[in-house]
C-alpha cells in the first residue's frame, strides 16, 4: 500500500508542471467571450460564423451572445439556440429621446450582463468581439500583453476626434484617448469601472450634432454613426484606461498582412474579392441563409486557383485569407443546417472539399507569432499612411468600369488591368464594356478576360459616319446603365490603359452625391476660353478632369447622356479643332470625348474633387509621400535606355501567343541612387511593366501553355503554324512584337532567338521521323512474314513431286 501511495506521488509530482500550466488558462485566469446582436436573419448567420470558429479556433472559456430584441421581435424569432444567449432589452429606440441607434445596444448589452449575468462575477477576463468576426487561434489576453489597467485593444486609426476639440468637449482627460476598438481584451473590473460610462458617453456623442462633422469625427457622412466607437474610447479615457494598440491581431479580409505576422482574427466588415469572386456581407442583410437547407454562400476559388493568381507570396496570403474567411462561415452553416434537422446535402465537388485534409489544415489554429503581439504604440506610427476602414460602418457598395473595343490593342490592358485590380484590393465587382460590331464579335476570342458586358460599337458613327472610337467609353456607360441591374452606390470609371496599386474608395476621397472626384487633365484648357461658352451654359463650372472617376449612380444616371450628347457635339464642332482652342496638339478633335465629359458635367454643376494623389504616369516624378493608386501609361516613359510605349503594340499579339511579354525593364539594383526624385520616379516605371509581364505570364499559365523551357524556340509565322503551335504547345518566348514596330534604339529590341536546325528541333519533323520508322517496319515484317510463307508452299510442292516419282 505504501509502495502505491508512492509511486501515486510520483506520478501525480511528473503530471503536475504540465497540468498547472493547462488549468492555469482556466482557473485563475478565467476568460469570457462577449459579442452583441440583434433579433435579425442578418445577425444570425453571423452568429453561426462566429461561433463555428469559436469552437474550431478552441477558445477558453464560454461564450456568451447579448441579444437585444424588442417583445415584438422575439415572437417571431427563431435563432435562440444559435449560441448561449442573454437576452437585453433593446435600446435601438432609445427610451428618452426617441433616437434610432443600433449601435447603443453594445455597450448597453454589456452593462445588462454585468449587472444580471452570474458569469460575471466568474470571470477575470473579458473578450469583448462583433458578430462579423472569425476567429483564427485563441485569443488569451495575458498573452496578448494585457494587464489590469492596460487593456488591449485593435487600432481604429480614423478615431481622429482623439485628437481635436472633440475629446476636449467629452473627457476630462483627452490625452488618454486611444484611437482602438474591434477587438477588446479587459480585465473584469476594468470593464466594471468602464461600462457604464462606455454607455453614457455613447449618448452624449450621439446627441451632439454640433460637432458630427467629418472633420471632427472622421465619419465621411457626418450622421454620428460612430458615435459608440467615440463613447468608448471617452469612457476609457475618463477611467484612465491606457491601451496596448495592437495593429496585427486583426485584420480585414483583402487587406495584405504584414509580413511575420499571423493574424487571429478576421474582421469581414467590407467587402474583399478574389478573383472574379466577391462577397460583402450588406449583399446579404436580409438573408435567411441559416434557416434555408442546403444553400450556403456562393464558394469561392479552390486553394489550387487562388495559387495560380498570384505569385507574391504575401499578396498570395491575403487571397487565402479571405477565402478561409467564407470557407470558415460556410461549414458553419453546413453544421447549423445538421443541427436544425436539414437532410443531408447532395455532394459536390465544395462540400467535398470542406471535408478535405487540405482545409482542414488551411483553419487548423493559429498560433501567435512575435509580429503579431507587437502592441507598442510607436509601431502604429510606423504604419504607412493609409486608409483605415471603420469597423461596423456600412460602406457603400462600389463598382469599377472601363471601356474596350474587340481588338487585340485593347485585350491585353484588360489583362493586365483585371490583374492589378485583384491585387489592389478594390472593393466590388469591375465590370469590362466591350464595344463591338457584329461581325468583330464573331472573330473574337477574347470573351474570358474579364467579366463584361456587350456593347453597340459606335467607333464609326451611325448617323454622321464619323470614325471615332473614342466615343464608345460614353456610349458604352449609358448602355450599361441602361441595360445592366447595377446595385452600387458609387461607380468608378477608369481607362483600360491603366493599372491599379491600391483601393480607390469615395468615402477615402470624399465623393459624394453632386460631388464626384477625378484627377486633373490640365491641357484641357478649352474650359477656360470660347469652347466652353460655346458647349455649355455653365462654363464657370468646367473642370479640367478625367483618367480616373468615382461618381454616385444617381450622378452618373443623369449626367451619362449629355457626355454622350456633348462629345458628340465638340467633335462635329470641327471650326474650333486647332490646337490654341483645344490643347489637342493634332489638331484632329481626337479629345472631343474628354471635353464631352467636362461640359457634360458643368451643364448640371456637377463640380469635381480634383486629386492629384490618385494618378501617376509612369515616367513623371511623384510626390514625396504620395501612395499613388493608379499607374496611366498612357504616354511613353523611360528607364536608363529601355522604353516603354503602349503604341508599338496596337497590333501586337500579346495575349493570345503564349509566353509573349514586354520587354524586361532593368533590374532596379542597377538604377542610379544618387538622386532621389529620379531614382523614385525609375522604381515606379519598372513597376509598372512588372506587373503587366507578371500579368501576361499568369494569363499563358491560365491557358495551360506548356513548360517554355521544355519547348522549341521557332517562332510560327503562318495562321497553319499558329495553330500548330497552340495544339503541341510550342510558344513564342521573347516579346511579341513585329519587325515594323522595332524602334532603332536597340535598348527597345527584342532578345533574339537562338537560331536551331528547324529540321531537327522541330517536332513535327520527329513526328513525321516516327510515322516513317513505323511504315518501314511494318514493311519489313510483312515482307519477312510472306518470304517463310512462300518458302514453306515451295517445300511442299517439292516433296509431294518426289513421292510421285517414287509411285
Amino acid at each position: 500500500m505504501a509502495k502505491l501511495l508512492i509511486l501515486v506521488l510520483v506520478v501525480v509530482g511528473l503530471m503536475g508542471p504540465g497540468w498547472s500550466a493547462e488549468t492555469g488558462r482556466k482557473a485563475p485566469w478565467r476568460i469570457h467571450t462577449l459579442f452583441s446582436v440583434e433579433c435579425q436573419n442578418y445577425f444570425d448567420w453571423q452568429t453561426v460564423g462566429l461561433m463555428h470558429s469559436f469552437r474550431k479556433a478552441r477558445q477558453p472559456g464560454p461564450i456568451t451572445r447579448l441579444l437585444s430584441c424588442t417583445e415584438e421581435e422575439k415572437k417571431n424569432y427563431r435563432g435562440m439556440g444559435l449560441a448561449p444567449t442573454l437576452e437585453v432589452p433593446s435600446m435601438s429606440r432609445h427610451p428618452r429621446t426617441g433616437d434610432w441607434y443600433p449601435a447603443i445596444n453594445k455597450p448597453a448589452g454589456v452593462v445588462h450582463w454585468l449587472k444580471h449575468s452570474k458569469d460575471a462575477d466568474n470571470v477575470d477576463w473579458v473578450v469583448i468581439l462583433d458578430a462579423d468576426m472569425i476567429i483564427r487561434g485563441p485569443i488569451i489576453p495575458w498573452e496578448l500583453g494585457a494587464e489590469k489597467g492596460k487593456p488591449v485593444a485593435a487600432y481604429y486609426g480614423y478615431l481622429i476626434g482623439c485628437d481635436n476639440a472633440l475629446a476636449k468637449l467629452h473627457t476630462k482627460h483627452p490625452e488618454l484617448c486611444d484611437k482602438v476598438g474591434g477587438l477588446l481584451a479587459m480585465h473584469i473590473d476594468d470593464l466594471r469601472a468602464l461600462a457604464p460610462l462606455w454607455l453614457s458617453k455613447t449618448e452624449e456623442v450621439r446627441e451632439d450634432r454640433a460637432h458630427w462633422s467629418t472633420n471632427l469625427t472622421g465619419d465621411i457622412y457626418g450622421k454620428g454613426w460612430i458615435s459608440e466607437m467615440y463613447g468608448y474610447s471617452f469612457g476609457a479615457a475618463e477611467v484612465g484606461l491606457q491601451h496596448k494598440v495592437n495593429d496585427n491581431l486583426m485584420i480585414y479580409p483583402g487587406y495584405i498582412p504584414r509580413e511575420g505576422v499571423e493574424p487571429i482574427l478576421l474582421h469581414y466588415g467590407l467587402p474583399f474579392s478574389v478573383g472574379n469572386w466577391s462577397f460583402s456581407k450588406l449583399d446579404h442583410h436580409e438573408d435567411d441563409i441559416v434557416y434555408d437547407c442546403g444553400r450556403l454562400f456562393p464558394e469561392p476559388p479552390f486553394p489550387r486557383e487562388v495559387h495560380l493568381m498570384e505569385s507574391d507570396p504575401n499578396k498570395r496570403r491575403a487571397l487565402f485569407l479571405s477565402i478561409e474567411c467564407i470557407h470558415t462561415l460556410n461549414e458553419g452553416l453546413l453544421l447549423q443546417h445538421k443541427a436544425n434537422g436539414c437532410s443531408k446535402p447532395t455532394w459536390s465537388k465544395y462540400l467535398s472539399f470542406l471535408r478535405s485534409k487540405t482545409f482542414a489544415e488551411l483553419t487548423r489554429p493559429k498560433l501567435l507569432t512575435p509580429a503579431t503581439i507587437q502592441t507598442e504604440k510607436e509601431s502604429i506610427q510606423a504604419v504607412p499612411k493609409q486608409f483605415i476602414a471603420e469597423p461596423g460602418r456600412q460602406y457603400p457598395k462600389i463598382h469599377t468600369i472601363f471601356s474596350t473595343e474587340c481588338i487585340t490593342y485593347f485585350d491585353w490592358q484588360t489583362v493586365g488591368l483585371v490583374h492589378s485590380f485583384h491585387l489592389s484590393g478594390q472593393p466590388g465587382n469591375i465590370t469590362r464594356l466591350l464595344s463591338c460590331s457584329d461581325e468583330d464579335l464573331k472573330q473574337y476570342t477574347g470573351h474570358d478576360l474579364a467579366p463584361t458586358h456587350y456593347v453597340p460599337s459606335m467607333s464609326k458613327h451611325p448617323l454622321t459616319g464619323d470614325w471615332y472610337p473614342a466615343i464608345n467609353k460614353p456610349a458604352a456607360v449609358l448602355h450599361w446603365l441602361n441595360h445592366a441591374n447595377i446595385d452600387a452606390e458609387f461607380i468608378v470609371i477608369l481607362d483600360a490603359d491603366m493599372i491599379l496599386r491600391g483601393p480607390i474608395t469615395p468615402w477615402e476621397f470624399n465623393a459624394e452625391r453632386g460631388r464626384p472626384v477625378s484627377t486633373p487633365y490640365e491641357y484641357l484648357i478649352g474650359c477656360d476660353n470660347e469652347l466652353a461658352k460655346l458647349h455649355t451654359r455653365h462654363p464657370d463650372a468646367c473642370d479640367k478632369v478625367g483618367g480616373v472617376i468615382i461618381m454616385h449612380i444617381d450622378d452618373l444616371r443623369n449626367f451619362a447622356l449629355l457626355w454622350l450628347h456633348k462629345t458628340e457635339e465638340v467633335r462635329a464642332d470641327k471650326a474650333h479643332y486647332a490646337k490654341n482652342i483645344t490643347g489637342d496638339i493634332y489638331e484632329s478633335g481626337w479629345i472631343s470625348e474628354m471635353y464631352g465629359y467636362s461640359f457634360g458635367a458643368a451643364e448640371l454643376k456637377l463640380r469635381h474633387i480634383i486629386t492629384r494623389e490618385i494618378l501617376i504616369y509612369p515616367g513623371y516624378i511623384p510626390e514625396p509621400g504620395v501612395k499613388y493608386r493608379v499607374f496611366h501609361y498612357g504616354l511613353e516613359f523611360r528607364v536608363g535606355n529601355w522604353s516603354f510605349d503602349k503604341a508599338n503594340y496596337r497590333d501586337v499579339e500579346m495575349v493570345n501567343r503564349c509566353w509573349a511579354k514586354f520587354p524586361d525593364p532593368p533590374d532596379p539594383s542597377t538604377l542610379d541612387h544618387t538622386n532621389e526624385d529620379i531614382l523614385q520616379r525609375d522604381l515606379l516605371s519598372i513597376e509598372c511593366i512588372k506587373t503587366l509581364n507578371e500579368a501576361l505570364r499568369l494569363h499563358h499559365e491560365k491557358r495551360n501553355c506548356l513548360d517554355p523551357s521544355t519547348l522549341s524556340t521557332s517562332r510560327p509565322n503562318t495562321e497553319k503554324e499558329i495553330a500548330m503551335s497552340r495544339k503541341f504547345g510550342s510558344f513564342d518566348e521573347i516579346n511579341a512584337v513585329r519587325s515594323n514596330h522595332l524602334p532603332n534604339n536597340n535598348s527597345h529590341g527584342l532578345s533574339k532567338p537562338a537560331v536551331i536546325d528547324r529540321m531537327f528541333s522541330s517536332f513535327r519533323f520527329w513526328l513525321v521521323a516516327l510515322w516513317a520508322f513505323a511504315g518501314f517496319g511494318f514493311l519489313a515484317v510483312m515482307f519477312v512474314v510472306f518470304s517463310s510463307r512462300k518458302k514453306r508452299t515451295r517445300g511442299k510442292n517439292y516433296r509431294n513431286k518426289r513421292r510421285s516419282s517414287h509411285t
